[in-house]
Protein backbone atom coordinates (compact mmCIF):
# COMPACT_ATOMS: atom_id res chain seq x y z
CA UNK A 1 0.00 0.00 0.00
CA UNK A 2 2.92 2.31 0.55
CA UNK A 3 3.85 1.62 -3.06
CA UNK A 4 0.39 2.74 -4.11
CA UNK A 5 0.93 6.04 -2.30
CA UNK A 6 4.20 6.59 -4.14
CA UNK A 7 2.53 5.72 -7.43
CA UNK A 8 -0.23 8.23 -6.70
CA UNK A 9 2.40 10.85 -5.82
CA UNK A 10 4.13 10.24 -9.17
CA UNK A 11 0.80 10.99 -10.84
CA UNK A 12 0.38 14.21 -8.87
CA UNK A 13 3.91 15.31 -9.83
CA UNK A 14 3.52 14.42 -13.51
CA UNK A 15 0.12 16.04 -13.89
CA UNK A 16 1.28 19.16 -12.05
CA UNK A 17 4.04 19.54 -14.66
CA UNK A 18 1.49 18.91 -17.41
CA UNK A 19 -0.68 21.67 -15.96
CA UNK A 20 2.35 23.96 -16.02
CA UNK A 21 2.83 23.21 -19.73
CA UNK A 22 -0.79 23.97 -20.55
CA UNK A 23 -0.73 27.12 -18.43
CA UNK A 24 2.31 28.34 -20.33
CA UNK A 25 0.54 27.73 -23.64
CA UNK A 26 -2.54 29.67 -22.60
CA UNK A 27 -0.47 32.51 -21.16
CA UNK A 28 1.33 32.90 -24.52
CA UNK A 29 -1.84 33.03 -26.58
CA UNK A 30 -0.88 36.46 -27.96
CA UNK A 31 2.92 36.09 -28.02
CA UNK A 32 4.25 36.53 -31.59
CA UNK A 33 6.02 33.45 -32.89
CA UNK A 34 5.17 31.28 -29.88
CA UNK A 35 4.81 27.55 -30.54
CA UNK A 36 2.53 25.53 -28.28
CA UNK A 37 3.88 22.44 -26.54
CA UNK A 38 2.08 19.18 -25.83
CA UNK A 39 2.76 17.33 -22.52
CA UNK A 40 3.93 13.76 -23.00
CA UNK A 41 3.80 11.18 -20.20
CA UNK A 42 5.73 7.92 -19.76
CA UNK A 43 4.94 4.87 -17.63
CA UNK A 44 7.45 3.63 -15.01
CA UNK A 45 8.25 -0.04 -14.37
CA UNK A 46 10.81 -1.97 -12.37
CA UNK A 47 11.62 -5.68 -12.56
CA UNK A 48 12.01 -8.36 -9.88
CA UNK A 49 13.72 -11.71 -10.51
CA UNK A 50 12.33 -14.87 -8.97
CA UNK A 51 12.57 -18.64 -9.56
CA UNK A 52 9.14 -20.24 -9.68
CA UNK A 53 10.17 -23.57 -11.13
CA UNK A 54 13.24 -25.72 -11.49
CA UNK A 55 16.57 -24.76 -9.91
CA UNK A 56 18.56 -22.40 -12.04
CA UNK A 57 15.58 -21.08 -13.98
CA UNK A 58 14.90 -17.37 -13.80
CA UNK A 59 12.01 -15.20 -14.80
CA UNK A 60 11.33 -11.50 -14.57
CA UNK A 61 8.04 -9.97 -13.62
CA UNK A 62 7.46 -6.23 -14.11
CA UNK A 63 5.68 -4.12 -11.56
CA UNK A 64 4.25 -0.70 -12.40
CA UNK A 65 5.68 2.14 -10.35
CA UNK A 66 3.71 5.08 -11.64
CA UNK A 67 4.04 7.77 -14.29
CA UNK A 68 6.50 10.50 -15.11
CA UNK A 69 6.36 13.67 -17.15
CA UNK A 70 8.36 12.65 -20.21
CA UNK A 71 8.83 15.78 -22.31
CA UNK A 72 6.98 18.61 -24.03
CA UNK A 73 6.53 18.08 -27.77
CA UNK A 74 6.70 21.36 -29.71
CA UNK A 75 3.93 22.04 -32.22
CA UNK A 76 5.58 23.75 -35.21
CA UNK A 77 2.28 24.33 -36.98
CA UNK A 78 1.85 27.62 -38.82
CA UNK A 79 0.47 30.53 -36.81
CA UNK A 80 -1.63 33.26 -38.41
CA UNK A 81 0.34 35.82 -40.45
CA UNK A 82 -0.71 39.29 -39.33
CA UNK A 83 0.17 42.55 -41.05
CA UNK A 84 2.15 45.08 -39.02
CA UNK A 85 3.41 48.64 -39.41
CA UNK A 86 7.14 47.90 -39.47
CA UNK A 87 8.85 47.54 -42.85
CA UNK A 88 11.44 45.28 -41.20
CA UNK A 89 8.93 43.06 -39.42
CA UNK A 90 9.39 39.55 -40.80
CA UNK A 91 7.38 36.34 -40.81
CA UNK A 92 7.73 33.04 -42.67
CA UNK A 93 4.85 31.54 -44.62
CA UNK A 94 5.66 27.85 -44.45
CA UNK A 95 8.56 26.03 -42.84
CA UNK A 96 11.97 27.33 -41.84
CA UNK A 97 13.52 29.67 -39.28
CA UNK A 98 15.21 33.05 -39.27
CA UNK A 99 18.89 32.79 -38.35
CA UNK A 100 19.86 35.35 -35.69
CA UNK A 101 23.35 35.99 -34.36
CA UNK A 102 24.00 36.23 -30.62
CA UNK A 103 27.71 37.03 -30.71
CA UNK A 104 29.18 34.00 -32.48
CA UNK A 105 26.23 31.76 -31.66
CA UNK A 106 23.27 31.33 -34.01
CA UNK A 107 19.78 31.31 -32.56
CA UNK A 108 16.63 30.65 -34.54
CA UNK A 109 13.17 32.20 -34.61
CA UNK A 110 9.99 32.16 -36.64
CA UNK A 111 9.27 35.88 -36.57
CA UNK A 112 10.81 39.17 -35.50
CA UNK A 113 10.39 42.93 -35.42
CA UNK A 114 13.67 44.40 -36.58
CA UNK A 115 15.17 47.88 -36.47
CA UNK A 116 18.41 49.56 -37.51
CA UNK A 117 20.74 49.82 -34.51
CA UNK A 118 23.17 52.66 -33.83
CA UNK A 119 26.12 50.50 -34.91
CA UNK A 120 24.60 49.84 -38.34
CA UNK A 121 23.27 46.30 -37.80
CA UNK A 122 19.70 45.08 -38.30
CA UNK A 123 18.63 43.80 -34.87
CA UNK A 124 15.52 42.43 -33.23
CA UNK A 125 14.15 45.20 -31.06
CA UNK A 126 13.22 42.76 -28.27
CA UNK A 127 16.30 40.54 -28.04
CA UNK A 128 18.94 42.66 -29.77
CA UNK A 129 20.02 39.66 -31.87
CA UNK A 130 21.34 40.47 -35.33
CA UNK A 131 19.48 39.50 -38.49
CA UNK A 132 21.64 37.54 -40.92
CA UNK A 133 22.10 37.12 -44.65
CA UNK A 134 23.92 34.41 -46.57
CA UNK A 135 27.57 35.08 -47.35
CA UNK A 136 29.47 33.78 -50.38
CA UNK A 137 29.95 30.43 -48.63
CA UNK A 138 26.24 30.04 -47.90
CA UNK A 139 26.62 30.69 -44.16
CA UNK A 140 24.77 33.31 -42.10
CA UNK A 141 26.51 36.61 -41.36
CA UNK A 142 25.17 39.72 -39.65
CA UNK A 143 23.70 42.35 -41.96
CA UNK A 144 25.33 45.77 -41.68
CA UNK A 145 24.58 48.99 -43.57
CA UNK A 146 27.76 50.68 -42.37
CA UNK A 147 29.31 52.56 -45.28
CA UNK A 148 26.09 52.29 -47.28
CA UNK A 149 24.03 55.10 -45.74
CA UNK A 150 24.96 57.58 -48.49
CA UNK A 151 24.12 57.23 -52.17
CA UNK A 152 26.79 59.14 -54.15
CA UNK A 153 25.68 61.51 -56.92
CA UNK A 154 25.67 60.19 -60.47
CA UNK A 155 25.93 62.20 -63.69
CA UNK A 156 23.20 61.75 -66.29
CA UNK A 157 24.16 59.45 -69.15
CA UNK A 158 20.89 59.34 -71.10
CA UNK A 159 17.55 61.10 -71.59
CA UNK A 160 15.00 58.93 -73.38
CA UNK A 161 11.97 60.26 -75.33
CA UNK A 162 8.65 58.81 -76.48
CA UNK A 163 5.47 59.70 -78.44
CA UNK A 164 5.04 61.73 -81.62
CA UNK A 165 6.85 64.76 -83.06
CA UNK A 166 4.34 65.89 -85.69
CA UNK A 167 5.83 66.45 -89.13
CA UNK A 168 3.25 69.21 -89.62
CA UNK A 169 4.47 71.29 -86.65
CA UNK A 170 6.51 74.43 -87.26
CA UNK A 171 8.29 74.19 -83.92
CA UNK A 172 8.09 72.36 -80.63
CA UNK A 173 9.95 72.56 -77.32
CA UNK A 174 10.23 70.58 -74.10
CA UNK A 175 11.15 72.76 -71.11
CA UNK A 176 12.72 71.74 -67.79
CA UNK A 177 14.49 68.58 -68.90
CA UNK A 178 16.47 67.79 -65.75
CA UNK A 179 20.01 66.38 -65.91
CA UNK A 180 22.66 65.99 -63.20
CA UNK A 181 26.40 66.62 -63.32
CA UNK A 182 29.00 64.53 -61.45
CA UNK A 183 28.54 66.60 -58.29
CA UNK A 184 24.83 65.88 -58.24
CA UNK A 185 23.90 69.43 -59.22
CA UNK A 186 20.63 69.69 -61.09
CA UNK A 187 20.44 71.45 -64.47
CA UNK A 188 17.11 72.27 -66.14
CA UNK A 189 17.52 72.28 -69.91
CA UNK A 190 15.19 73.36 -72.67
CA UNK A 191 15.12 71.29 -75.87
CA UNK A 192 13.53 72.83 -78.95
CA UNK A 193 12.76 71.27 -82.34
CA UNK A 194 12.49 73.12 -85.66
CA UNK A 195 11.96 71.59 -89.12
CA UNK A 196 15.12 71.64 -91.25
CA UNK A 197 13.91 69.70 -94.26
CA UNK A 198 14.85 72.08 -97.05
CA UNK A 199 17.48 69.63 -98.23
CA UNK A 200 16.65 66.48 -96.25
CA UNK A 201 12.91 65.76 -95.78
CA UNK A 202 12.05 64.65 -92.25
CA UNK A 203 15.03 66.42 -90.67
CA UNK A 204 14.77 68.54 -87.52
CA UNK A 205 17.22 70.89 -85.90
CA UNK A 206 17.42 70.11 -82.17
CA UNK A 207 18.70 72.94 -79.98
CA UNK A 208 19.72 72.38 -76.35
CA UNK A 209 19.70 75.43 -74.07
CA UNK A 210 20.82 75.57 -70.42
CA UNK A 211 19.00 77.24 -67.51
CA UNK A 212 20.80 80.53 -68.21
CA UNK A 213 19.54 80.69 -71.78
CA UNK A 214 22.91 79.70 -73.24
CA UNK A 215 22.77 77.44 -76.28
CA UNK A 216 24.84 74.33 -75.60
CA UNK A 217 24.59 72.86 -79.09
CA UNK A 218 22.34 72.31 -82.11
CA UNK A 219 22.24 68.90 -83.77
CA UNK A 220 20.16 67.17 -86.46
CA UNK A 221 17.46 64.55 -85.91
CA UNK A 222 16.38 62.58 -88.98
CA UNK A 223 13.07 60.77 -89.57
CA UNK A 224 12.49 58.33 -92.41
CA UNK A 225 8.93 57.20 -93.06
CA UNK A 226 7.82 58.53 -89.69
CA UNK A 227 10.50 56.55 -87.80
CA UNK A 228 13.84 57.93 -86.52
CA UNK A 229 16.57 56.90 -88.95
CA UNK A 230 19.16 54.57 -87.39
CA UNK A 231 22.44 56.38 -86.93
CA UNK A 232 20.67 59.73 -86.64
CA UNK A 233 18.25 58.82 -83.86
CA UNK A 234 20.51 59.84 -80.95
CA UNK A 235 22.31 63.05 -80.04
CA UNK A 236 25.32 63.20 -77.73
CA UNK A 237 25.41 66.36 -75.62
CA UNK A 238 28.46 67.52 -73.65
CA UNK A 239 28.11 69.99 -70.80
CA UNK A 240 30.88 71.77 -68.90
CA UNK A 241 29.18 73.19 -65.79
CA UNK A 242 31.04 75.47 -63.42
CA UNK A 243 32.59 73.61 -60.49
CA UNK A 244 32.11 70.16 -62.00
CA UNK A 245 33.82 67.91 -64.50
CA UNK A 246 32.47 67.95 -68.08
CA UNK A 247 30.00 65.15 -68.72
CA UNK A 248 28.26 63.74 -71.77
CA UNK A 249 24.76 62.37 -72.04
CA UNK A 250 22.68 61.03 -74.92
CA UNK A 251 19.29 62.24 -76.13
CA UNK A 252 17.73 58.96 -77.24
CA UNK A 253 14.88 59.01 -79.81
CA UNK A 254 15.47 55.47 -81.06
CA UNK A 255 12.61 53.70 -79.32
CA UNK A 256 9.00 54.79 -78.96
CA UNK A 257 9.34 58.04 -80.95
CA UNK A 258 7.47 58.69 -84.22
CA UNK A 259 7.34 61.58 -86.70
CA UNK A 260 3.91 61.18 -88.28
CA UNK A 261 1.75 64.13 -89.26
CA UNK A 262 -0.68 65.27 -86.57
CA UNK A 263 -1.18 68.85 -87.63
CA UNK A 264 0.53 71.36 -85.36
CA UNK A 265 0.13 69.18 -82.26
CA UNK A 266 3.16 67.20 -81.02
CA UNK A 267 3.12 64.92 -77.97
CA UNK A 268 6.85 64.22 -77.70
CA UNK A 269 7.94 63.90 -74.05
CA UNK A 270 10.71 62.62 -71.81
CA UNK A 271 10.03 59.01 -70.86
CA UNK A 272 13.08 58.33 -68.71
CA UNK A 273 16.55 59.38 -67.63
CA UNK A 274 19.25 58.46 -65.17
CA UNK A 275 21.55 60.45 -62.91
CA UNK A 276 20.86 61.65 -59.41
CA UNK A 277 21.95 63.99 -56.68
CA UNK A 278 23.48 62.66 -53.47
CA UNK A 279 21.03 60.78 -51.25
CA UNK A 280 20.85 59.69 -47.63
CA UNK A 281 19.32 56.51 -46.22
CA UNK A 282 15.58 57.00 -45.97
CA UNK A 283 14.16 53.47 -45.71
CA UNK A 284 14.96 49.79 -45.38
CA UNK A 285 12.70 47.17 -46.93
CA UNK A 286 12.68 43.51 -47.92
CA UNK A 287 11.50 42.75 -51.43
CA UNK A 288 9.47 39.79 -52.68
CA UNK A 289 12.64 37.72 -53.11
CA UNK A 290 13.66 38.16 -49.48
CA UNK A 291 16.48 40.61 -50.27
CA UNK A 292 17.12 43.55 -47.96
CA UNK A 293 17.15 46.86 -49.86
CA UNK A 294 18.25 50.36 -48.84
CA UNK A 295 16.12 53.22 -50.13
CA UNK A 296 17.72 56.65 -50.48
CA UNK A 297 16.27 60.15 -50.45
CA UNK A 298 17.30 60.65 -54.09
CA UNK A 299 15.03 57.83 -55.24
CA UNK A 300 17.83 55.31 -55.70
CA UNK A 301 17.94 51.93 -54.01
CA UNK A 302 20.68 49.43 -53.20
CA UNK A 303 19.98 45.69 -52.86
CA UNK A 304 22.01 43.91 -50.19
CA UNK A 305 22.18 40.19 -49.50
CA UNK A 306 19.19 37.80 -49.26
CA UNK A 307 17.94 37.06 -45.74
CA UNK A 308 19.17 33.71 -44.37
CA UNK A 309 16.59 31.04 -43.54
CA UNK A 310 17.37 27.71 -41.87
CA UNK A 311 15.85 24.26 -42.38
CA UNK A 312 16.07 21.42 -39.84
CA UNK A 313 15.37 17.81 -40.74
CA UNK A 314 13.98 17.24 -37.24
CA UNK A 315 12.80 20.48 -35.59
CA UNK A 316 11.88 18.53 -32.43
CA UNK A 317 15.58 18.50 -31.60
CA UNK A 318 15.41 22.26 -31.04
CA UNK A 319 15.13 23.62 -27.51
CA UNK A 320 12.55 26.31 -26.95
CA UNK A 321 13.94 29.50 -25.40
CA UNK A 322 12.33 32.75 -24.33
CA UNK A 323 11.28 35.56 -26.71
CA UNK A 324 10.28 33.14 -29.46
CA UNK A 325 13.82 31.78 -29.92
CA UNK A 326 15.02 28.22 -30.41
CA UNK A 327 18.43 26.80 -29.54
CA UNK A 328 20.02 24.24 -31.86
CA UNK A 329 22.96 23.18 -29.68
CA UNK A 330 21.69 19.59 -29.53
CA UNK A 331 20.26 19.45 -33.05
CA UNK A 332 21.83 18.35 -36.29
CA UNK A 333 23.33 21.13 -38.39
CA UNK A 334 20.73 23.10 -40.36
CA UNK A 335 20.69 23.70 -44.10
CA UNK A 336 20.59 27.37 -45.07
CA UNK A 337 18.63 28.80 -47.97
CA UNK A 338 16.94 32.01 -49.10
CA UNK A 339 13.22 32.75 -49.33
CA UNK A 340 11.34 29.99 -51.18
CA UNK A 341 14.52 27.92 -51.24
CA UNK A 342 14.81 24.17 -50.54
CA UNK A 343 13.04 23.24 -47.31
CA UNK A 344 11.95 26.76 -46.37
CA UNK A 345 8.88 28.86 -47.00
CA UNK A 346 8.41 32.39 -48.26
CA UNK A 347 9.66 35.36 -46.29
CA UNK A 348 6.99 38.03 -45.77
CA UNK A 349 7.92 41.58 -44.80
CA UNK A 350 5.69 43.94 -42.87
CA UNK A 351 4.14 41.02 -41.00
CA UNK A 352 4.55 38.90 -37.88
CA UNK A 353 3.50 35.33 -37.14
CA UNK A 354 1.01 34.99 -34.31
CA UNK A 355 1.04 32.28 -31.65
CA UNK A 356 -0.31 28.91 -32.82
CA UNK A 357 -1.99 28.17 -29.48
CA UNK A 358 -5.51 26.76 -29.95
CA UNK A 359 -7.60 27.52 -26.85
CA UNK A 360 -10.17 24.78 -27.47
CA UNK A 361 -7.40 22.17 -27.67
CA UNK A 362 -5.72 23.48 -24.53
CA UNK A 363 -8.95 23.46 -22.54
CA UNK A 364 -9.61 19.87 -23.63
CA UNK A 365 -6.15 18.84 -22.39
CA UNK A 366 -6.74 20.81 -19.22
CA UNK A 367 -9.79 18.66 -18.42
CA UNK A 368 -7.77 15.46 -18.94
CA UNK A 369 -4.95 16.74 -16.74
CA UNK A 370 -7.43 17.68 -14.05
CA UNK A 371 -9.09 14.27 -14.13
CA UNK A 372 -5.71 12.53 -13.92
CA UNK A 373 -4.68 14.67 -10.97
CA UNK A 374 -7.98 13.95 -9.19
CA UNK A 375 -7.64 10.21 -9.81
CA UNK A 376 -4.07 10.14 -8.47
CA UNK A 377 -5.19 12.08 -5.43
CA UNK A 378 -7.99 9.58 -4.88
CA UNK A 379 -5.51 6.67 -5.04
CA UNK A 380 -3.44 8.29 -2.28
CA UNK A 381 -6.54 8.89 -0.17
CA UNK A 382 -7.71 5.30 -0.60
CA UNK A 383 -4.28 3.84 0.25
CA UNK A 384 -4.11 6.10 3.29
CA UNK A 385 -7.52 4.89 4.48
CA UNK A 386 -6.45 1.24 4.10
CA UNK A 387 -3.29 1.87 6.13
CA UNK A 388 -5.38 3.55 8.82
CA UNK A 389 -7.66 0.49 8.90
CA UNK A 390 -4.60 -1.73 9.45
CA UNK A 391 -3.50 0.41 12.35
CA UNK A 392 -7.01 0.21 13.79
CA UNK A 393 -7.04 -3.56 13.43
CA UNK A 394 -3.72 -3.79 15.28
CA UNK A 395 -5.06 -1.60 18.04
CA UNK A 396 -8.17 -3.80 18.35
CA UNK A 397 -6.10 -6.97 18.57
CA UNK A 398 -3.90 -5.43 21.21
Amino acid sequence: MLGSIYIGMSGLTAYAKGLQTISNNVANLNTPGFKATTPRFADLFYGQQFAPGQPGSTSTQSFGSGVEYGYASIDFGQGDIRQSDGQLDLAIQGTGFLALLDGDKVQFGRTGQFILSNDGYIVDQVTGLRLTALDSAGQPEAISVTGKTISPPAATTYVRFSDNLSSGATEFSIPDVVVYDGNGTEHALSISFKPDNAIFPGRWAVTITDENGKVIQTSPLQFLGGIPEPGMDTIDVTMSPAGAEPFTFTLDFSSGVTGFSAGSVSTLKVSGSDGSLAGTLSSLFIDADGVLNIGYSNGESLPLSPIALAHFNDPQQLTQQGNGLFDASHASAPQYATSRGPGVGALISGAVEASNVDLSTEFGRLILIQRGFQASSQVISTANEMIMQLFQMRGTQG
